[in-house]
């Protein structure tokens, strides 16, 4: 038996990074940089206006200006600005030469003749120069950058349409035991619908990987081994639901024995989560997850989360926050280190009607957990405690 930091340690450092591949922009969004990114032009790529007005000479804005051209955005400028000339130009379009100077449409008025008439104070500028955001060549994206919308904005400006990125892992999924029926079948006597495989294809997703999912594995090791071999021909990561535990029927350690798995802890001194399962067989990487709901969903949480984050180069940092009590809370037993679902209200935590590792209905209502360490029965009203949010 480990205990979850010896666990927590034992896990990553088995973890691999997955491959890169190239995705089109539209498939971007949500994946990892596998490249450092560079422009490959200067932008803005040109002079341009930053305001809807008027391209003139500075030293000519005492006097009449005679409008010689409108330019639109996307139109190259037709005639070179000369004393007492200006063009009509729109927010974005190219300067024409000689213009160091664009004013506001609104600090103008137009003569008897149409000349435009600078009524407006100082001397305005209002060009984006060239450049002045990013120049070519320059670095505008690190690999290991989590790429979101605004991300995407830079790699079409850049030019780069196909980015390199990690490759998402593969997690197979596997529910265990002669007890479980699909959610889609009504359960007979003595069974349960099967709602960790479900819980973990969510978590998968949420942790940005992508799954393989055979559905119910009997307890049978003929049949059990069958279907492990087959995930593990199609997965990065083999996440098993149930059948790590020590009861008469649990035939998971036992096939995997047979598979070759290394097995590198079974347990952790943690409620709940104790049955947790880790090793490896060859570079496939194996967690057995315990059967009841609220533990799987933990230890997942607190193990494969972080595991399949950084095989994509990403950091996993869970949001703790540091707040008092709003009640007492008191457990039975202290014999092992617990995570205890809560609520926050009002900036307040409290407890929720919790009756253990099967109790999944509690959490659906929980903003997170809190730990009480081994020997601690209580924590008080107003002491201050660390919630973990989910």
């Amino acid at each position: 038996m480990v205990t979850l930091e010896e666990a927590i340690a034992k896990t990553m450092a088995e973890v691999w990074y997955t491959a890169p591949e190239r995705v089109p922009l539209t498939e971007v969004s949500g994946r990892v940089l596998a490249e450092d990114i560079r422009c490959d032009i200067d932008m803005p790529p040109f002079e341009k206006a930053a305001v809807d007005g008027f391209a003139c000479r500075a030293e000519d804005l005492g006097n009449p200006l005679e409008i010689i051209e409108t330019i639109s955005a996307g139109k190259v400028p037709q005639y070179a600005l000369k004393a007492g000339t200006c063009s009509r130009i729109m927010t974005g379009a190219m300067i024409p030469e000689g213009c160091d100077a664009v004013i506001p449409v609104e600090d103008t008025t137009l003569d008897d003749v149409g000349r435009v008439i600078f009524t407006g104070k100082g001397k305005p500028v209002n060009i984006a120069h060239q450049g002045e955001d990013i120049r070519k060549g320059e670095k505008v994206l690190e690999s290991g950058t989590l790429i979101q919308a605004q991300h995407i904005a830079v790699l079409a400006t850049s030019g780069v349409f196909t980015p390199a990125v990690y490759r998402r892992p593969v997690c197979g999924i596997l529910a265990t035991g002669d007890e479980l029926v699909e959610p889609w079948n009504v359960p007979g006597p003595g069974q349960i619908r099967n709602s960790n495989a479900w819980q973990t294809i969510a978590q998968v997703k949420d942790a940005g990987a992508d799954f393989v999912y055979t559905g119910i594995a009997p307890d049978n090791p003929a049949i059990l081994k069958e279907k492990i071999e087959y995930l593990l021909s199609q997965c990065d990561v083999l996440l098993m639901s149930g059948g790590v535990s020590m009861g008469e029927y649990d035939y998971v350690p036992q096939v995997m024995k047979e598979l070759g798995l290394e097995i590198i802890f079974k347990n952790i001194a943690i409620q709940p989560g104790r049955p947790t399962l880790f090793g490896k067989i060859g570079r496939k990487i194996v967690f057995g997850l315990p059967g009841n709901p609220v533990s799987g969903f933990i230890q997942f949480e607190l193990l494969v989360k972080p595991f399949l984050k950084a095989m994509v180069g990403l950091p996993h940092n869970p949001v703790i926050l540091q707040l008092p009590m709003g009640e007492s809370y008191q457990r039975k037993k202290a014999k092992r280190r617990s995570l205890i679902p809560v609520r926050i209200q009002d900036n307040k935590v409290l407890t929720l009607n919790y009756n253990g590792s099967a109790h999944i209905n509690a959490y659906t209502q929980a903003s997170g957990f809190i730990e009480l360490k081994e020997g601690v029965f209580e924590v008080k009203e107003g002491e201050w405690v660390y919630v973990r949010q989910i």
